[in-house]
């Protein structure tokens, strides 16, 4: 009996997975759609690097919790379009919890998380951004096991889009 729900669980972890891949994949490569696609290879490589300050210290040990980052970004109206059915999509299935949505003149920004083991603890940080006008439309998915507390060094070294809210959102859940 164990064995069949842990191969049930399995599974179910493994499609969510899966269908957030194919959902936004379908996005790099294409020509109206700017994308950043980082994978545990790359965090782990970057982590190797010698540091010399605390800051720069605090990164490299954020990057070594970090399995992937996915950032897809347009100003085409039918792209946007997509990517916000997209992600209405995935957060239907992904068992996320809002952890706040900012509206700011005319962009609206959603942010949601899987927390790990405590409040701070996060699994998974999904942030959609949706453009209004000549706004850009921004979808961004970080996976890995990080604390909350520490995103704002990320945001600032690796200028995410949307870091100002992030940085919001990280000092506002401790």
């Amino acid at each position: 009996m164990r064995k069949i729900i842990l191969v049930i669980a399995l599974v179910f972890i493994s499609n969510t997975i899966f269908a957030q891949q194919t959902l936004f994949d379908k996005f790099n490569g294409q020509e109206t759609v700017s994308s950043v696609i980082v994978n545990k290879k790359m965090f782990s490589l970057l982590s190797k690097m010698k540091v010399e300050d605390k800051e720069t210290q605090q990164y490299v040990n954020l990057i070594k919790k970090l399995d992937n980052l996915k950032v897809f970004v347009t100003s085409n109206a039918s792209k946007a379009s997509e990517m916000k059915s997209a992600a209405d999509k995935y957060l239907k299935t992904a068992s996320l919890e809002e952890l706040m949505q900012v509206n700011d003149k005319g962009k609206l920004v959603k942010i949601f998380v899987k927390s790990g083991a405590t409040d701070s603890q996060i699994k998974e940080l999904f942030m959609f951004i949706e453009g209004s006008g000549k706004d850009e439309t921004v979808l961004m998915s970080l996976t890995g096991n990080f604390d909350l507390n520490e995103l704002s060094v990320l945001t600032e070294k690796m200028n995410l889009p949307g870091r100002d809210v992030l940085n919001k959102a990280s000092k506002g859940k401790k």
